[in-house]
């Protein structure tokens, strides 16, 4: 059994939030060149290779690793992530890093909302309150009613609610399904299904960009892989609050690499989705406890 160390793992999760922020900036400067769905299809050629890298290693090998109950939904997962990692790169490409991850902060307040219903999980009255104060923070950043809405603002939206579907998927499948099992379906079924689409829109890439292609692709590898220990060595809820220091890691990068800038309205709004989602996330822990 591998050693808890919840310090550790704090530090860890601190570290995945920023290279992710980092990869969005990879992202979002090679989405302003390039085909959206050729830039995911090469990132999850690399992602699925280590996936099955990984899954090679372990005792059972390949076999144990794509052993399932479940291959529909979890193919279903993976088709739901590498379309959430297209959709959400665009808004990166429409709105910037700033305002797209300010909106898409709200992803674990639709969690919890989508967790009755689809897992039969009970959400009080509390966590309930929080979930509507985050969308009242997400209607802040949005300002429908004033000046002209941009429709734009929806796409980040949309890329939340698709990953809230698949953090949701992600835990019912592990029910019957070790994580391991599900790492390696997100990869290898990712990987197939952006080949599928992303082949066609094929187009040559400048030397240049592809070193910011590899940057990407290592990145996101060695996110991965530090998520999985900071998940193996402490408790998810002790670490996932920390998960939300990439909302500042990207504003951070929007702002001295693509000459972004942060509007009080968003920088409010952000602030109260995610005061909302610690909230839940505290409470979770509370409920879990009693």
């Amino acid at each position: 059994m591998t050693e808890q160390d919840t310090t550790k793992g704090i530090w860890l999760m601190v570290a995945v939030a920023l290279i992710f922020a980092l990869q969005d900036a990879f992202s979002r400067h090679l989405a302003g060149e390039y085909n959206v769905l050729m830039i995911i299809m090469i990132r999850y050629w690399f992602f699925g290779a280590f996936v099955i890298a990984v899954a090679a290693r372990k005792a059972g090998g390949l076999r144990k690793a794509a052993a399932t109950k479940q291959p529909f939904v979890q193919a279903l997962r993976g088709l739901i992530l590498a379309a959430e990692v297209c959709v959400m790169v665009t808004a990166f490409v429409l709105l910037g890093l700033t305002e797209a991850h300010a909106v898409f902060a709200v992803y674990p307040l639709l969690i919890a909302a989508l967790s009755g219903p689809i897992l039969g999980e009970k959400v009080g009255w509390r966590r309930w309150a929080a979930i509507g104060i985050g969308f009242v923070g997400v209607l802040i950043i949005l300002q429908p009613g004033y000046g002209v809405f941009q429709i734009e603002a929806l796409v980040p939206l949309l890329a939340a609610t698709m990953f809230a579907l698949y953090g949701l998927l992600t835990r019912y499948v592990g029910r019957q399904d070790p994580a391991a099992v599900s790492f390696f379906w997100t990869g290898t079924g990712g990987a197939v299904a952006m080949t599928v689409v992303g082949i066609w829109f094929w187009e040559p890439m400048a030397p240049a960009d592809w070193v910011w292609m590899g940057a990407l692709c290592v990145s996101s590898a060695f996110s991965h892989f530090l998520l999985i220990r900071a998940y193996e060595i402490a408790e998810a809820s002790a670490v996932q609050p920390f998960a939300y220091l990439q909302l500042p890691f990207a504003t951070g990068l929007g702002i001295m690499l693509f000459n972004e800038s942060l509007r009080l309205n968003v920088a409010l709004g952000a602030a109260v989705v995610v005061s909302a989602g610690l909230f839940t996330l505290w409470r979770a822990r509370q409920v879990g406890k009693a």
